[in-house]
């Protein structure tokens, strides 16, 4: 196995990802950030983050396959969200659990961050996902 996450003892327990990720293999796969829009350019759920959430994760999925990777590699996570407050959270995981099954998302996630940002490129984004992978 390429990728082996877990969280000490002595970390924050339990949290819905793992704190540490380590990678042996010899091949990395960055997935610039991904937002939710189609193919297309067309906007997927304009003002809802919990679809924005979903559908920027499942272009992150499409990314990693382009590079014959899956969320199993995924070493971490990275999303950043407009406006972030913490009453969000609920709305952030229901897209996060909305697609897991769907694209393979391990549970706990692999370590990840959440980055509060004032706005991304465009008004109508709500969030934006980063992924570093390591294959064999």
């Amino acid at each position: 196995m390429t990728v082996r996450r877990f969280t000490p003892q002595g970390m924050l327990q339990p949290v819905p990802y793992h704190h540490v990720a380590v990678g042996t293999g010899t091949t990395h796969v960055h997935v610039s950030g991904q937002i939710a829009r189609r193919p297309d350019g067309t906007p997927v759920a304009p003002g809802d983050l919990s679809g924005q959430v979903a559908q920027a994760l499942r272009n992150t999925a499409v990314g990693l396959a382009g590079a014959d990777a899956t969320f199993s590699n995924v070493l971490r996570l990275t999303f950043y969200v407009t406006r972030w407050a913490p009453e969000k959270i609920g709305d952030f995981m229901a897209g996060v659990e909305a697609v897991a099954d769907e694209i393979g998302l391990p549970n706990p996630l692999p370590p990840a961050s959440l980055i509060g940002v004032d706005y991304l490129f465009e008004p109508d984004v709500l969030v934006e996902v980063e992924a570093t992978a390591l294959l064999a």
